[in-house]
């Protein structure tokens, strides 16, 4: 079988390179001539303030030439039937997905107002079977020779990877708590969407996390209080790596101040995690992991 495999796969890899070389795109015409409501548009989405795109001698941001060839979502297409037929040998070969990996550019002159863009694109390289994190497939590389006024101006070399989808795993079960005899009571509370916090009998004072005696007089006596669920972020985390297959990071993690006057770590929910900021005010929820496991989280108020 192995043998086999090995077979298949060289004879795709052959196939493939006889694409080398077949145009993937011949005299495609941009669907605007360069112009400057575009090129401010750019410059702002970028914050790109070079005062050589303003003006009446202005030029077109380089990183721009893609703009100026990309057909649209309903523009006119300038793909060959060679392309066409690359991409569907991939995708019967099991290559079914695909991502862009990176492009090159080279600028020969710069673009200007009025400039009417021309291309032509060619297969440069198809790789041989390579192995990635994604899956394992081919890098298709096409190079686009760009013209204005019949003079060239600028190539442009574009990268896919065209891959097999490595199956996912079913998701992981999120950690179960530790829970024991000291803290059997608090979990208890969450299974029934209470959120209960100790309070010393002997001096009044409220504690979290659970603990068999008070920290300020020592009493071991104590009962619960439910909490409002009213609370501030008082310090937070965002938790970028390592990954963890339970969660999907980034997403961030607060101490959040109770209006008991306690605090305990928990997610902070509701915006994104590059929103949120100490002081903002939250309110506690309970959000269902799983079919065994309930855990409290903060949503962030509307502002």
């Amino acid at each position: 079988m192995a043998v086999r495999e090995e077979q298949e796969d060289d004879e795709l890899a052959v196939r493939l390179k006889e694409f080398e070389g077949r145009p993937a795109a011949v005299t495609g015409v941009g669907r605007d001539p360069v112009n400057a409501p575009m090129i401010r548009h750019w410059c702002e989405a970028l914050g790109d303030t070079n005062p050589a795109y303003t003006g009446p001698d202005a030029i077109a941001p380089p990183t721009m030439l893609q703009a100026w060839t990309m057909a649209g979502l309903a523009g006119p297409r300038a793909r060959t039937g060679a392309y066409d037929a690359l991409l569907g040998l991939l995708d019967a070969a099991g290559c079914t997905a695909v991502v862009a990996t990176d492009c090159e550019q080279e600028y020969l002159r710069p673009l200007r107002p009025g400039d009417e863009v021309a291309f032509d694109t060619v297969i440069e390289e198809v790789s041989g079977r390579k192995t990635t994190r994604l899956g394992t497939g081919y890098f298709v590389t096409t190079r686009t020779d760009v013209r204005a006024g019949g003079e060239p101006v600028a190539t442009h070399r574009f990268r896919i990877l065209k891959y097999a989808p490595v199956p996912r795993a079913p998701r992981a079960r999120r950690p179960r708590p530790v829970v024991n005899r000291d803290n059997a009571g608090f979990w208890q509370g969450v299974a029934e969407h209470r959120l209960l916090v100790q309070r010393c009998t002997a001096c009044g004072t409220p504690r979290h996390p659970w603990l068999p005696g008070c920290n300020t007089c020592g009493s071991p006596d104590w009962d619960t209080v439910e909490a409002s669920g009213e609370g501030t972020v008082y310090s937070y985390v965002v938790l970028h790596h390592p990954p963890f297959p339970a969660f999907d990071p980034p997403y961030a993690v607060g101490l959040i101040e109770l209006a008991e006057g306690v605090r305990m770590v928990s997610n902070v929910v509701g915006v994104p995690y590059d929103e949120v900021r100490i002081g903002l005010p939250v309110r506690l929820e309970f959000q269902r992991c799983d079919e065994e496991l309930t855990v409290p989280v903060f949503r962030v108020v509307e502002r």
